[in-house]
């Protein structure tokens, strides 16, 4: 073990030395330039230090090797006595206690025999990161040890004390010394072996973020480093609070263990302005900090902005909540103008890169990025955290989700149960706290994409169908409903939510969702039970009042997601089980436009079949959806962006189709989020876009003109140019979209999002003409789909177009299309 100690002592002190040695480097944990600018300039001494930082985890992966080893070891004899007449200790014992070494151990030794020879051949374009990537992908293992540790100690423990044979062996294990060593091996207890594998990980992310310092970003390790590093520090973030003492801890005056059960980047709202905030909640205490800036060279420090003892910490109720001042809510479309201009730099960096442009003009444009990203990320949330002292001062962070909010609140109030005493701490005691926490943290860098490299794979973009089927575990019965979120951008957003299903212990929802992902690697699902309280709603427009009975998340696996069939699965949380199904389809499939081969429905059939069938100006379909949610469903929160459940989508697809006397009766019943998923998928499938694939070009040209008039001119022209049913109903849905977005105070549909949702939809070329115009189709915010939707967006925020007037005026210029 002194070994190891020194492994790792050694490799900081390079660390540090490297640190200090480098003036004028900014050693932010949160900028994403600092590894960059210092590998551009100093690229030869990088990759050394890559070797050197390699070299000393090989080593240490070596002792680490030889631990499990020697627990493994006393495992085989053990297991045979256990059928004889004289076991030492019985199956179910040894199980306990060894449980998944044996497979921690294949893991590494596989991991180890792969990585060692690299290092001993070095070479500075080796690559190594799929060893680590794999080595990430399986902490599973880590977490089943984690769950077991406990019991496994404790195991231990009994059958030492009741058996003396068992106290020899676990007293004094012996551990091979490392191959260049003098010593051939030392002794260690069972106890202390047993908490290697629970070391081990952090150790290993600790490695991981020294690696990625040291590899320059475009080496091809960088990406997998990166998710491998991603993959680690969510694993430890949900691992945290099981950890062992030992590595979290700092002592208390008394004598006792302050242990860092979570901490996190939060947004804070004080005096009116938004700050970003690493706030840390210890077994007694919830710390407040932000990033001294400090001298060149130094190592960083954190600031603390205020604390609270958690026993003088209280949550104001929804009634107390009502006299706090409201928050003020960061329109949706200026939302949506920060990600498109995110994704025009991304594209411009892709594009210098790829034209081998100057270092210097991409770390200007990532830096623009991060400034536009970290925008966005303390703009974004809105969802109130409140935090009441005893002594009087409150403090409100601001969230994206629900979700956040209930965990920080659950990890409180589950350390709120044991006995804590207030207290004050003295200066000294407060700089010693906020000095560990540099040290504790699990989460290191600002949640923003631009932490990860462009060679990343940037998460899943596509379509996510996912069924919820049912819940049980509840103790009695409730009115319930669950919600879905995705992330996109660094936060999470809510994108679908199911039916209330009344006062049931077993919800039986089957409802299918179909969610847009922008770049996302999780899925969360909350369960709620609904408030009917009058007097408790509307508090506060960003306030929930309804009751979290669980909630759950999952990584989005690409390579487990991306198959055809639905991929069955259960959340546990909190004693309830969700079911669900999900299976991805990728946008570039998503987005295929396929005619129907009957022609007597009307999807999937031009507009001018339909019409002329019809004898119609706009077909029915529209007309009768666009009347629907135009009587109920225009002051709906979210309407065209939250989605319908598939199944009720489907179901109106197949009777429009059918051209069905019941249309009307089954439209008045239908939910609205159905009916509007309805004419989206009506508009999706038409075997060309409204407005054409004959045309597309010309609007992508047009959209682009600076001179106004010239643009007026193009764009009017060019609506002019279209069939006229494509142009009927086009301005028919036109003047429906602008008043949907006259109730933006309500219902949160303003121009800007509903051309989101439409833009793509309505302009978006068919397959066969598609190929010169999209971009790669994992990019939702593509310069295309950024295009189409300002396409839209120019039409939608221009004064009433009468078709008579564009048809009768000729003065606009006659471009060629």
């Amino acid at each position: 073990m002194e070994e190891e100690e020194e492994a790792i002592g050694y490799l900081d002190k390079v660390l540090e030395d490297e640190d200090d040695s480098e003036p004028g480097t900014p050693t932010s944990p949160g900028s994403p330039f600092s590894a960059n600018e210092k590998g551009e300039r100093d690229a030869g001494k990088g990759l050394e230090m890559r070797k050197l930082v390699l070299s000393g985890f090989l080593a240490s992966e070596e002792i680490y090797i030889n631990q499990l080893e020697a627990l493994l070891l006393p495992m085989k004899p053990l297991k045979a006595t256990a059928t004889t007449s004289q076991p030492v200790l019985t199956l179910q014992q040894i199980e306990t206690i060894f449980y998944k070494i044996q497979d921690i151990y294949e893991i590494h030794k596989e991991f180890y025999d792969n990585l060692c020879p690299k290092v001993q051949q070095w070479d500075s374009n080796i690559t190594m990161g799929h060893l680590f990537q794999k080595l990430a992908s399986q902490l599973g293992v880590y977490k089943a040890f984690v769950d077991n540790y406990k019991i496994a100690l404790e195991t231990a423990e009994k059958c030492s004390q009741s058996n003396y044979q068992f106290q020899k062996i676990s007293e004094e294990l012996k551990v091979k010394g490392p191959k260049d060593s003098k010593e051939s091996h030392t002794s260690v207890t069972m106890e202390a072996l047993l908490y290697k594998p629970i070391d081990r990980v952090t150790r290993s992310t600790l490695v991981l973020h020294d690696l990625l310092k040291h590899t320059p970003s475009d080496h091809p390790d960088y990406p997998l480093l990166q998710d491998a590093l991603r993959i680690s520090q969510n694993f430890l973030s949900s691992i945290n609070e099981d950890i062992d003492p030992r590595r979290t801890a700092v002592t208390t005056p008394k004598g006792e263990t302050r242990q860092l059960i979570k901490d996190g980047f939060l947004v804070e709202l004080s005096e009116g302005s938004r700050k970003l905030r690493h706030v840390f909640l210890f077994t007694d205490v919830l710390l407040c900090a932000k990033l001294k800036k400090t001298a060149v060279g130094k190592h960083q420090q954190y600031d603390c902005k205020w604390y609270v003892p958690l026993a003088d910490l209280v949550f104001p109720s929804p009634e107390e909540s009502e006299h706090c001042p409201q928050v003020h809510v960061i329109p949706d479309h200026e939302l949506e103008d920060m990600k498109m201009k995110i994704s025009a730099i991304k594209s411009e960096v892709q594009k210098e890169k790829a034209n081998k442009g100057q270092s210097r003009a991409i770390e200007r444009l990532k830096k623009k990025m991060f400034e536009n990203e970290f925008w966005l990320l303390l703009n974004s949330p809105a969802i109130p955290f409140r935090i009441h002292n005893r002594n009087g001062k409150s403090y409100l962070f601001l969230l994206s989700s629900d979700y956040e909010r209930s965990e920080w609140r659950e990890a409180i109030q589950k350390l709120q149960k044991k006995d804590l005493q207030a207290f004050v701490l003295s200066s000294v005691e407060l700089q010693v706290l906020t000095g560990s926490c540099f040290k504790l943290r699990t989460v290191h860098n600002i949640p923003v994409t631009s932490n990860k490299d462009d060679d990343e794979s940037p998460g899943l973009y596509g379509f996510l169908h996912v069924i919820v089927h049912s819940a049980k575990g509840f103790k009695q019965s409730a009115n319930l409903y669950c919600t879905l979120e995705v992330d996109s951008f660094g936060y999470f957003v809510s994108k679908a939510k199911t039916r209330v299903f009344r006062d049931t212990t077993e919800p039986q929802w089957n409802e299918e969702f179909e969610i847009e992902l922008e770049g996302s690697q999780s899925l969360r699902i909350l369960c709620y039970e609904k408030c009917y309280d009058k007097t408790k709603l509307n508090k506060d427009n960003n306030e929930i009042v309804d009751k979290i009975m669980g909630k759950g998340q999952i990584q989005l696996d690409p390579q487990a997601v991306q198959t055809k069939n639905w991929h069955m699965d259960v959340i546990e949380m909190n004693g309830i089980k969700v079911e669900f199904s999900m299976k991805f389809t990728s946008r570039d499939m998503s987005l295929k436009r396929t005619p129907s081969k009957k022609q007597t429905g009307v999807f999937g059939v031009k507009i001018s079949v339909v019409t002329k069938r019809e004898r119609s100006k706009v077909p029915y379909i529209v007309r009768q959806c666009i009347e629907e949610v135009e009587k109920r469903g225009i002051e709906e929160v979210g309407i065209y962006r939250i989605s319908g459940v598939a199944t009720d989508i489907q179901a109106l697809k197949a009777v429009f189709d059918a051209n069905n006397k019941d249309i009307l009766v089954m439209l008045s019943d239908m939910d609205i989020n159905a009916i509007a998923g309805t004419l989206k998928l009506y508009f999706r499938e038409l075997p060309e876009p409204l407005l054409t694939d004959r045309l597309y070009p010309a609007f992508m040209e047009g959209i682009a003109l600076s001179d106004p008039a010239a643009k007026e001119n193009c764009m009017m022209h060019l609506l002019r140019s279209l069939p006229d049913p494509n142009l009927i109903t086009f301005l028919f849905l036109l003047e429906h979209l602008k008043r949907v977005a006259e109730k933006e105070p309500i219902n949160k549909m303003s121009l800007h999002n509903l051309a989101t949702v439409f833009g793509p939809t309505l302009l978006r070329p068919s397959e066969g003409e598609s190929k010169g115009h999209l971009t790669l189709a994992s990019d939702i915010w593509s310069h295309d789909v950024m295009a189409q939707v300002q396409v839209l967006l120019y039409y939608l925020q221009h004064p009433p177009i009468s078709f008579t007037e564009l048809k009768r005026n000729t003065l606009y210029f006659s471009t060629d299309v």
